[in-house]
């Protein structure tokens, strides 16, 4: 398989996606709403041991719910599920939604990341800043959004790195458009050892995340296993919650398969990921704009497509963070420097 990377490289190359983000810098947290222009197949795979989410059991193949208006992703922890709300609440405001009797039902699925202990004043008073994060989120969605250290990846953080929020695409050799976009808190790491180099080093196209490839010879600790925190009290302090977007025409089951797939892009670009204190969590969205079925080897090819796309977005998401006064971990860059001997 060769693949290029769409116009954007990003998740809103999936025609008829948008993304927006809101952030609060004192808060050091914020929300990433995906919004679909026309209602959209979805399907979610959760893999880690700590999810946080809402309307994720209506996604599954046998229940009778076929399409969804939104996806939200935020920080919060269960706090934040508080952001889906606000996006319901604009998309309510334009008549968006499943039509019952002459009301609107947005449907929006949501999941959440622990950043509660990254430094930031969590003192909000009776209510959490979520919904309106959510509402503002939303109302900013557009084809262009920010990452790194944006939306609900502002106060993400990996094993000894500030992460963040992520996007890839790719185009298929037959015209299929696959696009990933993830906020990255994992407890492990997305590079490897000590070093600037990122574990989906192979899969990255055009130095899009540096371009520096795998360190060679590998370090001595590069399968050491490194985490957040090793306290031992805070078993769902992380969490990295993705998007899996195609323009390919999914059933509801075979967009699960896709999110099922998407997770390998977690193993290939974490260490270690899917484990008892991450609540990893993939949604897919089919949007059927390619009109094109796959099949067979098709479908092969767009699952492996799947994988290696979002490996890229969760490196891209370490990759783009930026540094700020009173980070607990360093920002990639800053790592990079320090590798070069530059201060």
């Amino acid at each position: 398989m060769v693949h290029r990377i769409g116009p954007r490289n990003a998740l809103t190359d999936v025609a008829g996606l948008r993304v927006g983000n809101a952030h609060d810098p004192l808060l050091r947290s914020g929300v990433t709403a995906v919004l679909c222009d026309r209602p959209t197949v979805a399907a979610v795979q959760v893999l880690g041991g700590a999810p946080g989410t809402r309307e994720t059991d209506l996604l599954e193949p046998h229940n009778a719910v076929e399409t969804v208006d939104a996806i939200v992703l935020s920080g919060g922890s269960a706090f934040g599920l508080d952001a889906a709300s606000g996006v319901q609440a604009l998309l309510r405001e334009g008549g968006i939604g499943i039509k019952v009797r002459g009301l609107s039902i947005p449907i929006v699925p949501a999941a959440i990341l622990f950043d509660l202990v990254n430094g930031g004043d969590k003192d909000w008073g009776r209510y959490p800043p979520y919904r309106e994060l959510g509402y503002e989120a939303a109302n900013v969605a557009a084809e262009a959004f920010g990452t790194g250290t944006a939306g609900a990846g502002y106060g993400a953080l990996t094993a000894g790195l500030k992460g963040g929020l992520g996007t890839a695409s790719s185009l298929t050799e037959d015209g299929i458009t696959i696009a990933a976009l993830v906020a990255v808190n994992a407890v492990g790491s997305a590079t490897v050892g000590n070093t600037p180099n990122f574990w989906a080093a192979p899969f990255e196209i055009g130095g899009e995340f540096g371009g520096i490839g795998l360190p060679a010879p590998m370090p001595a600790d590069a399968a050491e296993v490194r985490l957040k925190f090793r306290d031992g009290n805070a078993p769902a302090a992380n969490t990295t919650i993705a998007v899996i977007a195609t323009d390919a025409v999914l059933t509801k089951a075979a967009a699960k398969r896709l999110a099922m797939a998407a997770h390998d892009g977690f193993a290939r670009a974490l260490w270690p990921a899917h484990t008892p204190a991450d609540g990893d969590l993939v949604f897919a969205l089919s949007t059927g704009a390619a009109g094109k079925t796959p099949a067979g080897d098709r479908m092969v090819d767009l699952c492996a497509t799947a994988a290696s796309t979002m490996a890229r977005a969760i490196a891209r998401a370490v990759h783009d963070a930026t540094a700020s006064e009173g980070d607990l971990f360093p920002a990639w860059s800053q790592r990079m420097r320090a590798s070069r001997g530059e201060s």
